[in-house]
């Protein structure tokens, strides 16, 4: 799964730990799942959505190995 949320994050002047404590998960995980190691649940992907005001199909696209 590909997704563009450091793009998003990066353009609200939001750094992984900002972002991080909005989501409350670690800056560990934003950082995962910026670098496609770690697929959030639908609820993450939720709040993500909410916070970088997208939705999710414009953070989250599937390849066509998914």
């Amino acid at each position: 799964m590909n997704n563009r949320v450091k793009k998003f994050r990066t353009e609200l002047n939001l750094t992984q730990a900002e972002l991080s404590e909005k989501l409350g998960v670690s800056r560990q995980t934003v950082n995962a799942i910026e670098n496609g190691r770690y697929n959030p649940s639908t609820a993450l992907s939720l709040k993500l959505g909410f916070i970088l005001n997208k939705k999710v199909e414009e953070i989250f696209s599937l390849e066509d190995t998914d």
